[in-house]
């Protein structure tokens, strides 16, 4: 068995960095070997360490996860940069990818992506939390994209649509992603309300008429 992926978290609010902590932990494949709460003290740990993932916040005291990030890249630093950032606009989402940073996360849907992000980073590509995924298209191709149908639908809950698609019960899914099969209900509870579907077999319908799209 492999040895799990070695990662630093740097964030300054001690309750979210130990719930991130734990998340992170519970995972197999991941192992938290530092945690600090400020940028200064992240990036001499990242030097000293060298963990294959770093995760930043976006704002930090001495030295924000930007300004960390940055001397990641200058330094030519094997680790990955992952940012976690409360903003949605896109100068800072630019101003991040220009430094190199691999994995753009919103805080409030953390504890939902941020497993995603570091099992996509890991094997070498980029994460985008899904409603700021456009930026990172127009990027790549100088103009904007219409927004897919799940555009405004976190990874998880993408899975379960699909999932739901393919006309999988709430256990089958449960079973098949290792979550509590509350934590599914929770999920098409969520999709209905974002997607504006009613009805008890309407997310169901929704999801056949249009699995082609849900990507």
């Amino acid at each position: 068995m492999p040895a799990p992926l070695s990662i630093l978290i740097a964030d300054d609010h001690p309750i979210f960095r130990r719930g991130l902590k734990q998340l992170i932990d519970g995972e197999p494949g991941y192992r938290v070997v530092a945690e600090t709460a400020n940028g200064e003290d992240g990036l001499r740990l990242i030097v000293e360490l060298t963990p294959a993932i770093a995760i930043l916040d976006a704002h930090m005291p001495k030295m924000s996860g930007l300004d960390v990030a940055r001397a990641m890249r200058d330094r030519g630093s094997p680790s990955v940069a992952v940012f976690l950032t409360m903003y949605r606009d896109e100068e800072m989402f630019n101003a991040a990818m220009d430094a190199g940073v691999k994995g753009y996360v919103l805080k409030d849907s953390a504890s939902t992506e941020i497993l995603g992000c570091l099992a996509a980073v890991a094997g070498g590509k980029p994460y985008v939390t899904g409603e700021l995924s456009h930026y990172l298209i127009k990027r790549h191709t100088g103009r904007e994209s219409a927004p897919a149908i799940t555009s405004g639908l976190t990874p998880a809950e993408v899975r379960v649509l699909r999932m739901i698609a393919l006309y999988k019960t709430s256990k089958e899914i449960a079973e098949e992603l290792h979550i509590d099969p509350r934590t599914v209900d929770n999920h098409r509870t969520n999709i209905a309300a974002k997607l504006g579907v009613r009805g008890s077999h309407a997310l169901l319908k929704f999801a056949v008429e249009h699995r082609g799209e849900i990507a």
